[in-house]
């Protein structure tokens, strides 16, 4: 694998790291206020489109980051739904 391929996976996965946080939050304080459901879902809307356009050009790097941001967006979405707001 190229340096460019490497630096795209890992920084694309290091990125969706912002969504684990505001998972982390929520689950900590057992409240979702603030929090923008509709704003995930356009993410998440997004991000199944990116990954859909990764599968179909087979680029590993859009695949593997656009699986964890899907992860991380949904694990918003979850936390959300199963705590106050």
């Amino acid at each position: 694998m190229d340096l460019l391929i490497i630096l795209t996976i890992i920084f694309g996965v290091a990125m969706s790291f912002g969504y684990f946080a505001q998972t982390y939050k929520i689950v900590k304080r057992k409240n979702a206020e603030g929090v923008s459901i509709l704003a995930y879902l356009l993410f998440s809307f997004g991000i199944i489109i990116w990954l859909i356009y990764g599968v179909s050009i087979n680029s590993i790097p859009i695949i593997i980051s656009n699986i964890v941001y899907l992860i991380g967006s949904l694990s918003v979405m979850v936390s959300y739904a199963s705590n106050p707001h």
